[in-house]
């Protein structure tokens, strides 16, 4: 959960006021072996070799998928080191389900999990290794999911605690992980814990942050809130209750009052809901909305919650987001005890109970320092598994140059703690659609790069088939952001519904997702020639793209091997893993919107002739085409993943 799309208002404005921290010289070199660590050498600027982590546990295996024309030109003589093992979640393809969207197993226009569970085995045709489906719990869904009412039930509309059960079955015995969101930072003002808080009940009285506010002196029936912060949804952050004669907190949407975490109890809870979900099977959960699970503590400012700074940004009212620079409000430092306790709990769960190791994934947008954090400190303290990486979401689109990529790309794992895993991900629920944001003729390749860097890859449900926003009309929208935040003429700068439209299956009503003639939102135009059953069929597409690419990722080169990165001019870099004695992988990818021609030995690693591996749908080169030229021109967009000799 997020809000980002002040951005379209002032570029860089009151982002750029936190994120000084993010910048990186060309010349950083990060490097370390995965059997053991050893020195760094001299590489030429902006050039960089290092490789995944490895851990203790079995690897994760999918079933093979049929990849078109030759697995490589050569073949390895030397016998392969021995390497270690990785645990499940270091290396894996994870998956996204928007369960709302993907599939109605019924007529009333929503997905459900009865859907998700007839469809599974999607997820193992396409070589996912485990799903996180966005909330499904109890909710009156004022923000379809994200304002939770009962944290210990699904939602009727999604079906019932047996079909969840069924899911989760069936998933682990096709050998998917399944992971849920956990939304710790609010719950809904329909949920017992607010009703009983607001009611004044002694054991429920502070498990959320009340206060008294100020008289108006010119009305002493009316109060002002206790300082000026903004929600992100637009509006105070305060909301006056009559019941109880005070104002609650609420950063997000007024019916999402957020949990006070200086309260014992409060934290208490949220233990106690994990190891409820986790005696279920579940593997694990992403956490989301941290960077605002914790404000400035009143005792530190003389009783009184204090007023964020502001932003100086004339073209923002009192009531926008942009108006204040949320100093007191996001980012606090204790927030990241309360992950590292967490961690703490989801350790020991997994030694007690035995299996496969439970994760968390955090989920927050902060500049890069922050962002770090959730793994640790470096007093020792364990965080997150990971935190989910937003960087090519916020910091790189369709305006960007090969260099940005790489820029962006070495940031992450620059400031990464040694040891740490990696993850990528170009879209999520919240922003515009990853071929939207870029290109159309850059899904393959944005798909590419997301499966060959090292670490976990994130993809967005539909990005397998290269969906693009879907329209909303204002008539139609249903996004709380929009709504709260825009009108009939600027809901699209925040509206986040056309990246939730449903999922397209085939070309028949409804793109296949239901049978009903009104869906919760329309489905896109486009599902007749953008759905999963054509491009199952069709001699090139993104689905069987995408199916090549996960079938990659199951090499050690990937898993285990080093990267060298660098940009060969503004259009178009290269990414070399390498792994001695097996083969190296190399993608070759044009951003530009002009063809672009690359001399191949600037490659490092890369030993003609090579064979292309796969190629984006748009390319003349087919897999299994031998490379054996000096150089190789791209047309835009176009990525090639080339097989060569070992180093």
């Amino acid at each position: 959960m997020k809000s980002l799309h002040v951005v379209l208002l002032s570029v860089g404005s009151v982002a750029l006021l936190g994120a000084i921290s993010g910048l990186i010289a060309w010349g950083v070199i990060a490097s370390n072996r995965c059997l053991a660590p050893e020195p760094v050498t001299e590489s030429p600027p902006a050039e960089v070799t290092t490789p995944t982590t490895a851990a203790t546990t079995e690897e994760a295996t999918t079933p093979p998928v049929t990849i078109p024309g030759p697995q490589t030109i050569a073949t390895t003589t030397e016998s392969p080191e021995e390497l270690a093992d990785l645990d499940w979640w270091e290396h894996c393809a994870l998956y996204q389900i928007y369960p709302r969207s993907f599939k109605d197993s019924g007529d009333d226009g929503i997905g459900d999990l009865l859907g998700i569970l007839d469809h599974l085995e999607h997820f193992k045709d396409a070589g996912v290794d485990a799903i996180w489906m966005s909330p499904i719990f109890e909710s009156p869904m004022v923000d379809f999911g994200y304002d939770i009412s009962n944290f210990y039930e699904i939602h009727y509309e999604y079906g019932t605690m047996e079909d969840f059960e069924n899911l989760l079955k069936r998933a682990h015995e096709i050998g998917i992980k399944v992971l849920l969101d956990f939304v710790p930072n609010h719950a809904s003002t329909k949920s017992d814990y607010f009703i009983k808080s607001e009611a004044g009940d002694p054991e429920y009285k502070d498990y959320f942050v009340w206060a008294d506010g100020y008289e108006d002196p010119n009305n002493a029936s009316n109060r002002f809130p206790p300082s000026n912060w903004v929600s992100q949804f637009g509006g105070s952050a305060w909301e006056w209750s009559e019941k109880r004669q005070q104002f609650y907190l609420h950063q997000f949407a007024v019916q999402q009052a957020d949990f006070n975490f200086r309260n014992p109890a409060v934290k208490q809870e949220m233990f106690n809901i994990m190891k409820f979900w986790l005696d279920k099977g579940v593997d694990g959960f992403r956490v989301d909305a941290l960077p605002y699970m914790m404000e400035a503590d009143p005792a530190d400012h003389g009783g009184k919650y204090p007023d964020d700074p502001l932003s100086g940004l004339s073209q923002f009212e009192p009531h926008q987001l942009g108006y204040t620079i949320p100093l007191y409000t996001k980012d606090l430092i204790e927030l990241y005890d309360i992950v590292y306790e967490w961690r703490e709990f989801i350790d020991d769960y997994t030694k007690k109970a035995g299996g496969d190791t439970r994760v968390i994934f955090s989920e927050g947008y902060a500049n890069i320092t922050m962002t770090m954090l959730y793994y640790g400190n470096e007093q020792g303290a364990i965080g997150a598994h990971f935190p989910f990486n937003f960087d090519f979401i916020t910091d790189v689109s369709a305006k960007s140059n090969a260099r940005d990529f790489v820029y962006t790309i070495l940031k992450w794992l620059t400031y990464m703690p040694y040891g740490a895993v990696a993850n990528w991900q170009f879209g999520n629920h919240d922003n515009n659609r990853m071929p939207t944001r870029f290109r159309h003729d850059m899904v393959d390749g944005l798909n590419s790069l997301n499966m060959m860097l090292p670490g976990t890859s994130v993809t967005y449900q539909g990005e397998e088939i290269g969906m693009r926003d879907g329209y909303v009309s204002w008539e139609d929208t249903v996004d709380v952001e929009a709504l709260n935040r825009g009108d009939e003429d600027t809901y699209m700068l925040y509206s986040r519904d056309p990246a939730r439209t449903p999922f397209h299956w085939n070309d028949s009503k409804q793109a296949g997702f239901s049978v009903a003639n009104r869906t919760w939102l329309p489905v896109a135009e486009d599902y007749k020639e953008i759905n999963l059953a054509k491009q199952k069929v069709d001699e090139k597409s993104h689905f069987k793209v995408y199916q090549a690419l996960t079938a990659l990722r199951k090499e050690k080169t990937l898993s285990h091997g080093e990267y060298d990165i660098r940009a060969l001019s503004d259009s178009s870099f290269y990414l070399v893993r390498s792994l001695r004695n097996y083969d190296t992988l190399v993608l070759l990818f044009n951003v530009g919107e002009a063809p672009d021609t690359i001399v191949l030995q600037r490659v490092p690693h890369l030993r003609t002739p090579a064979t292309v591996y796969v190629s984006s749908i748009h390319s003349s080169r087919v897999a299994g085409d031998i490379i054996d030229t000096e150089r190789v021109t791209l047309a835009a967009g176009e990525a090639l993943i080339l097989r060569a000799p070992s180093i």
